[in-house]
């Protein structure tokens, strides 16, 4: 399956390439917890969460479509479809847009799906021929919940989750839009998407725009992509964020927001930052879970079917 994957990569002009999995760069996310490596002296090092930082600086110096295969490593996500040492496939498109990569992730979906050992479920249908759907963020809102989310203020979101939950979780707050989005969107929304044929779920609020661009309208959305299948995320494309001041500016929020929830202080500034500020061309960026794309393609519940030596025995 990752010898097909590789095939249909080289075949659309992508360069292989491989970054370190250890470095003093760290994306700083308020929810992601890298693991922290002893390095010379009083350095911290970091296993990579993701090869994002590193593959912009290779896609700044050289404007190349390039691709990685790689282990990635987040700490205190174990469970069905997590392990904190999987497999990611990230790739990033000079010249071209997070809308553009659909079509590319929906051909290495397929190539995966024709070599696998098995028939998934989801080519089996009727429908297989038919291209993999496209919702945006409100259309999959109208079609759970008959109602557009991001136009709307915080309250509404309160008094549309007290309508359609049974029950909230104490700890979030009223104040947190993005914390009733994301539980509307978890247990509403996400469980519809791609149930019988892949779907693609785009255009996020602009809040949750991590390191996308943002598009301003009457409505802000963050120019983000997503695909699921049977619910589950497979993937995740942006169109990558240029603007250097911007990045150290979300890297900034990012940490006074880990700061106030108590977690570690990761450092703000990095290689990647020099790098934006030479000069990042416009492109638009994937990251593709190979585990969780092999656990759907054969039908399997858990990632650690999938996994010759999952975390609890590695």
């Amino acid at each position: 399956m990752l010898a097909r994957l590789r095939h249909d990569f080289d075949q659309a002009g992508f360069l292989e390439v491989e970054t370190p999995l250890l470095s003093g760069d760290v994306c700083v996310d308020e929810h992601i917890e890298p693991f922290v490596v002893s390095g010379l002296g009083d350095e911290e090092l970091f296993l990579q969460t993701s090869p994002e930082f590193a593959m912009k600086r290779l896609v700044a110096d050289s404007a190349r479509s390039i691709y990685q295969v790689t282990r990635a490593f987040r700490r205190d996500e174990v469970g069905g479809q997590h392990n904190p040492e999987f497999t990611m496939v990230e790739w990033y498109a000079p010249g071209s847009t997070y809308l553009l990569q659909m079509d590319l992730v929906e051909q290495l979906v397929r190539g995966v799906a024709d070599v696998a050992p098995r028939c998934p479920p989801w080519m089996a249908l009727p429908t297989s021929a038919e291209p993999f759907g496209r919702l945006s963020y409100d259309e999959a809102f109208v079609r759970s919940l008959g109602v557009e989310v991001l136009g709307r203020s915080t309250d509404e979101l309160v008094q549309l989750a007290g309508r359609e939950l049974d029950a909230v979780p104490d700890s979030l707050e009223a104040s947190d839009r993005d914390g009733w989005l994301n539980l509307l969107l978890a247990e509403r929304v996400e469980p519809t998407l791609g149930k019988d044929h892949p779907e693609f779920l785009y255009d996020f609020p602009s809040s949750q725009a991590a390191l996308s661009q943002i598009r301003r309208g009457e409505v802000d959305v963050a120019e983000r992509m997503e695909l699921y299948i049977d619910g589950l995320e497979i993937c995740n494309g942006y169109q990558e964020l240029t603007d250097a001041d911007e990045l150290a500016r979300r890297m900034g929020e990012q940490s006074q927001r880990r700061a106030s929830a108590g977690r570690k202080i990761l450092p703000v500034t990095s290689r990647l930052e020099s790098a934006q500020r030479s000069g990042l061309p416009d492109c638009a960026g994937v990251a593709l879970g190979f585990d969780r794309l092999v656990m759907r393609t054969l039908g399997l519940e858990r990632i650690e079917q999938v996994m010759a030596f999952p975390f609890r025995r590695a």
